[in-house]
C-alpha cells in the first residue's frame, strides 16, 4: 500500500505539469485569437501599389480596435461564413490614413469568390467631391497632395474626357489621370438613377443587397419596383495607392463600404527582401532592412 501511494506521489507533479502546460497553451492561443479578432493584426505587403511608403516585404501592425472591432466572419482556417458584429467605432477612417480593408471586388463584381485584403491610402470620405485632373487630385477643390515618400508620377498618358474601359464607373467618361467629378457615397445619399446612367450604380446597387435590372421600355426596376432613384444604404471610402501610377484602386473597382474597414496601419515590425529564398541564409539575412523596422505609418 505504502508503495503505490508512494508511485502515485512520484506520478502526480508530472500529471499536474502536463495540465500546466495545456491550459498555458489554450490560453495563449485564445489571448492570440481574441488579440487577431479584435486589436492588433499583422499584415505583409504584397505589392508595390504604396512605393515607397511601404515597400514589398514591409511587415506591419494593423489597429483594429480603432475602427470598430469585428467578431470572426468565418469559422477560423475555414471558408465557411458565421455571423459575426462589428463594435461601435472609436474613429472614422481620416483622409490620409493609411487603411487596410477587404476587396470589395473587381468593378462588375457583386461578391467576391475569395475574401482578399488590401492596403491604400484613404483619399476622399463619404460626401466628399473627387477629382483628379492631369493627375493632381482634388477633394472638396483642394488638392491633396502626393505622401512625401509616394513615387513620383510620371507624365499623362491620356487626354481629358478620354475614356477608359476598364475605369469604374463602368460607362464614364473618366481614365486614371483625368477622373470625376464624382462624389463618394453616403449613408442617406439620394442617388438619380435612370435608363443614361444605370450601368454606372447596377453593381453599387446590387452589392447592398438589392436586385436591379433595365427593363427593355427603359424602365429601372429595384427589387422588383418602378424606381427614378435609390438611397444609399451605406457610407463608403476611396481609396488610392501612394504609388498612383502602379495602383489598382477605386479608380477602377469602386467605393470602399464602410463595413469592409479592418484597421489603420500602424508601424513597420520587420522587412526583407521577400525575393530571396529562406533557403539562402546569408542573402536573406543581408536583405533585412534594418532601417525600415519601427518606421510609423504616416
Amino acid at each position: 500500500m505504502e508503495g503505490n501511494k508512494e508511485e502515485k506521489e512520484q506520478g502526480s507533479p508530472p500529471r499536474k505539469r502536463l495540465n500546466d502546460y495545456l491550459i498555458t497553451i489554450v490560453a495563449t492561443l485564445l489571448l492570440s485569437l481574441f488579440l487577431k479578432s479584435f486589436v492588433i493584426e499583422a499584415f505583409r505587403i504584397p505589392s508595390a501599389s504604396m512605393e515607397n511608403t511601404l515597400r514589398v516585404g514591409d511587415f506591419l501592425f494593423v489597429n483594429k480596435f480603432l475602427y470598430g472591432a469585428e467578431t470572426p466572419r468565418h469559422i477560423p482556417f475555414t471558408d465557411i461564413e458565421v455571423p459575426h458584429f462589428r463594435f461601435p467605432a472609436l474613429a472614422y477612417p481620416h483622409r490620409g490614413d493609411v487603411v487596410v480593408f477587404e476587396y470589395p471586388g473587381d468593378r462588375d463584381v457583386v461578391k467576391p469568390e475569395q475574401k482578399t485584403t488590401y492596403i491604400k491610402r484613404c483619399i476622399a470620405i463619404p460626401g466628399d467631391t473627387l477629382l483628379i485632373q492631369d493627375k493632381t487630385v482634388f477633394v472638396n477643390g483642394r488638392e491633396f497632395s502626393l505622401p512625401p515618400d509616394a513615387m513620383p508620377l510620371r507624365r499623362s498618358e491620356f487626354l481629358p474626357h478620354e475614356s477608359f474601359p476598364l475605369i469604374f464607373p463602368k460607362g464614364s467618361p473618366f481614365n486614371p489621370d483625368y477622373y470625376g467629378p464624382i462624389i463618394v457615397p453616403f449613408k442617406g445619399m439620394d442617388v438619380e438613377i435612370s435608363e443614361k446612367n444605370f450601368d454606372e450604380w447596377q453593381t453599387f446597387v446590387e452589392r447592398e443587397g438589392h436586385t436591379a435590372e433595365l427593363t427593355s421600355d427603359g424602365i429601372v426596376r429595384i427589387d422588383g419596383i418602378a424606381r427614378t432613384s435609390y438611397i444609399v444604404e451605406h457610407n463608403y471610402f476611396f481609396m488610392m495607392g501612394d504609388n498612383r501610377d502602379n495602383s489598382l484602386d477605386s479608380r477602377f473597382w469602386g467605393f470602399v463600404p464602410e463595413g469592409n474597414i479592418i484597421g489603420k496601419a500602424m508601424f513597420v515590425y520587420w522587412s526583407w527582401n521577400t525575393s530571396i529564398p529562406i533557403a539562402s541564409v546569408g542573402d536573406k539575412m543581408a536583405a533585412i532592412r534594418w532601417s525600415r523596422i519601427g518606421t510609423l505609418i504616416h
